[in-house]
Formats: structure tokens, sequence, C-alpha cells
């Protein structure tokens, strides 16, 4: 038996293995440029968030049309990853359906599910096509989903879709050889769903069906490991960057805003109240808010990874729907892109965060920031907890302290805040007076 196959199939796999290694090395340093987070407090509390949001797709079904498609879609990756397991071991030992001996008529129920699900992904993924580029769903033709955007979500359907015909075909042809007692070719048992295909395969001789087999069984395991690198590179990382995500989430009540902590230490020794010296100082003062990335947390930084594009908190967000060029999901997009762009720049041994851009002014506007009403519609609607407030509220907080770059009417409201305790320029006392004026006047029948 020729040991060519196996040879071939190894450097394939060595070659996918190393250049996903490689990637995902890069994708942690650029998530690593954001600042030191820690969030592992109430732990319980996040595998629940996880299971339901990340596993269990809790958040997903609010739009039950989408959502039920979806689950077929990620089921499908999910199981029939199981049978690529099986494909891998095949190409390593030269084997052929290693699992079918040893699992008998499971291995038949198995397989005839994982037809199932292969043949339910591709009519969810033709849907989404249609949705896309014949029904155009509003939240898939905003600006920012220009270009390569819209391709990579065409493209990853595409691809879906060739890969779950691959696997069809493949069994048909392989059905149909072990029949005709072909080598080594095993009869499992009535496929249903490749079944329906051997009207088209038994009239071909059998070395176009070796042919077929042989084919369908290298394309599909060659574009799931191209499959796999591709996906990090695409907005369909959140497959893998879901989980974490989930679990890193800010459990905290929805519209609390994180105090600076400098801020709140001078504001305490100003109305002296004692406050504890941090262990380390920093060696220099620290920025206000955040301009780049690296004034981001981690956490943030990942968040952007995890962006799946698909819109809901753009659909859902106050600020977009009267107009204004906020987009949430163009904020996540943003990041993203800023902390490619940065890491690129470090691997060719360029300047980094030195180029000379920014995230504030080359990718972000004040516009977009100033826009942003704080109602917290984006966070709630983000099917995998993504959370785009907390990065616009630390880049308002970098305009205004450090630029004092907030619109005048903004700023006339935050120093009647500071001296009168309201948006109103007027003092408290004659609050209370208008207040009690009020209650003594005869409210009339």
């Amino acid at each position: 038996m020729s040991f060519l196959p196996q040879l071939i199939f190894l450097i394939i796999l060595s070659a996918a293995g190393f250049f996903l290694v490689k990637r995902v090395k890069f994708l942690r340093r650029n998530i690593l440029l954001g600042k030191d987070e820690i969030r592992n407090d109430q732990p319980d509390k996040r595998w629940k968030t996880m299971l339901l949001v990340a596993f269990g797709q809790q958040k997903m079904f609010k739009r039950f049309i989408p959502a039920f498609l979806h689950f077929f879609v990620y089921i499908g990756f999910l199981v029939i990853n199981l049978e690529v397991l099986e494909f891998v071991l095949d190409g390593i030992f030269g084997t052929h359906r290693l699992f079918a001996p040893y699992l008998g008529g499971a291995y038949l129920a198995a397989m005839n599910f994982f037809e199932f699900l292969a043949v339910m992904v591709l009519v969810s993924c033709v849907i989404f096509l249609i949705r896309r580029n014949v029904v155009k769903v509003p939240r898939f033709t905003k600006p920012e989903m220009k270009g390569w955007p819209a391709m990579d979500g065409n493209l990853i359907l595409c691809i879906e879709i060739v890969l779950m015909m691959a696997i069809l075909k493949m069994n048909a042809a392989d059905q149909i050889l072990a029949s005709r007692g072909v080598g080594h070719y095993i009869v499992v048992g009535d496929l249903f769903f490749s079944g329906l295909l051997h009207p088209i395969f038994e009239s071909m001789s059998t070395g176009f069906l070796i042919f077929v087999e042989r084919a369908a069984w290298w394309f599909h395991i060659v574009g799931i490991l191209a499959f796999a690198i591709y996906v990090t590179y695409s907005k369909h990382l959140h497959i893998f960057l879901a989980f974490p995500n989930t679990w890193y989430s800010n459990l905290k009540p929805k519209g609390e805003m994180e105090n600076m902590p400098a801020v709140t230490n001078e504001v305490n020794m100003m109305l002296g109240i004692p406050t504890e010296a941090p262990a380390d100082p920093p060696a220099e003062i620290g920025r206000f808010g955040a301009k780049d990335i690296n004034d981001l947390s981690w956490i943030n930084v990942m968040n952007a990874y995890s962006c799946t594009e698909c819109g809901r908190c753009t659909s859902e967000c106050p600020a977009n729907l009267t107009g204004k060029k906020l987009s949430p999901r163009k904020i996540m997009m943003d990041v993203r892109d800023r902390a490619e762009e940065v890491g690129k720049s470090l691997d060719a041994g360029g300047k980094g965060l030195e180029d000379g851009k920014s995230l504030l002014g080359d990718y972000i506007t004040k516009e977009e920031l100033n826009a942003c009403t704080s109602c917290n519609a984006c966070v709630e609607a983000c099917p995998v907890n993504i959370d785009p407030l907390a990065i616009i509220l630390e880049m308002r907080r970098y305009v205004a302290m450090e630029e004092s770059g907030t619109p005048a009417q903004w700023n006339a409201m935050f120093q009647n805040m500071e001296t009168s305790f309201a948006p109103w320029k007027f003092s408290p006392q004659d609050r209370f007076n208008w207040a009690e004026k009020v209650k003594d006047e005869e409210i009339p029948d």
C-alpha cells in the first residue's frame, strides 16, 4: 500500500497547523495591546452566562427566524466536526471509515444524523444568502458593510454550502462502491440523504466513482483545514471567541458607569475623605479615557475580535435609527481594524502605535461618539455580550478630559452640575424654593 497519500496529508495538516498557530499568536498579541483588566469575579455566574449565551445561543432567539436557521449551522459545525475527526485519523493512518467496525449500527445512525445536519446547514446558508443579497435585510446594507465585510459574509456561506455538498457526494459514491464490493469500501447501511443522489452516480464507472469519492474526501478535509485558518481572518472568529467573550461579560447592572480611580481619589482628597495610595504608583500620569487601542482594556479589544457583524446592535441603536452616523457595529469593526493595522506594523518592524494614527480621528469621529445616548440598547442586543458602549464612553472621556473637545452645550451642563449639582444654572436653594412654591400653589379644579 502506498504511503504517499498519508505523507501528503501529514504535510497539509502540519502546514495548516503552523499557519493556524502563527495567526493565533498574532491575534493574542493584538488583543493584549489593550490595558490589563481583571474580571474573574462571580465564576458561577460567568459559567452560567457562557453556557446560556455562547453555547445555548440564548440571545439569538430574540429574532426567531434567523436564530432557527443559525441554530442548525451552529449545531452542524459542532457535530459534523466529529466526522472530521474520523477524516483526520483516516488520513493519518491510511484507513477508511475507521470508526465503522467498532460502532456498528450506531455508526449508521450517526451518519444519517450528520447528513441531516449537513442538509440543514446547506438549506440555512442558501436562505442566508437570499436574505443578504435578494431580500437585502436593512442591517446588512449599512455603509460599514460595503466591500470586504459583505464579500466575507457571502464567501463563508458559499464555502459552507460547497463543503456540505462534498460530504453528500462523497457518501453517495462511497456506498455505491461498497455495494459493488470494491476494495476497502465498507457497507454501512442506508444513508437517506446521500442515497437520494444514487440515481445520478449508479451509471458511472467504478474508476470514475473512486475518483469522485477521493476528490470529495480530499476537498472536504483540505477545505475544513483552510476554513479553520480563514475563520481567524473573518468575522466568523466569533465561533471560537464567543466563549471567552461571554465569560468576561460585564456582570454589573446595565447603565452603571465605571469611575476612574485617579479622579475618584482626587475628589475624595478634596472632600477630606481618607484614600489609600496605590501599592505601585504609576511612573507617569496615565491618560484619561481612550485615544487609541492601547488605552482600551484587552477585554474591549477581544470584544472587537468577537464581533459577528450581525448588525443587531446597530438595528437597535436609537441614534442610528434617527439618521445619526453612529453605528455600534462600526465602532467594533474600527477597533478590530486598528488592532490589525498596529499588529501588522509591529510584525513588519514598523512604528506600531507610533505611526501617527489613532483610533480617535482616523477611524472613529467625535460626531459618532457624541451621537450615543448611553442607552445600552446595543449591549442588550448583542448575541455574544459585546459592549460597544464601554469603548464609546472611554473615548468620550478622552475628548472631554484631555482635549476639552465636547460641544459647548455639554460643557455648560458639566459646569452647572459641578457648581449647582444639576444641569440647570440656578442654585440648589432656588430649586427648593421652586418646589415649595409649586407645592403651595392651589391647583385649579
